[in-house]
């Protein structure tokens, strides 16, 4: 005679409520600290870049993306907040302090374009 079980019956599965992220007031001061350093290693893409790149056909390498990502941390050390980086034949402007794609154009509109507001620039190879 086999019954059978489930687990859920045997031990009970409560969901986890997952953390608010509406209030700050209720994390605590590592959670935060911990939550600031991670996003300042993080490359992140705005919606606006994410549909450039589509558009245009950019896809980056995880490789790419390390020079990027290591190139924004230079300029952060630098002080700069809005930086030009041209990588091969794609062109980005990057939110420094917020480590953000604002836009991202490959060669043929790189060629046929003036970059404005920003405060420095990057040429990788």
């Amino acid at each position: 005679m086999s019954d059978s079980v489930k687990i859920g019956h045997l031990f009970p599965v409560k969901p986890t409520p997952l953390p608010s992220n509406k209030s700050a007031a209720n994390r605590s001061p590592q959670s935060t600290e911990f939550r600031d350093m991670l996003d300042a290693k993080v490359l992140k893409f705005s919606h606006h870049a994410e549909v450039r790149m589509q558009q245009r056909g950019i896809n980056l390498q995880p490789e790419s993306l390390t020079k990027i990502m290591n190139a924004v941390e230079e300029a952060a050390s630098k002080g700069a907040t809005d930086s030009l980086i041209v990588f091969r034949d794609i062109a980005m402007i990057v939110n420094v302090p917020s480590r953000t794609v604002v836009t991202a154009m490959d060669g043929g509109q790189m060629r046929s374009n003036l970059f404005t507001q920003i405060d420095s620039a990057i040429i990788l190879s």
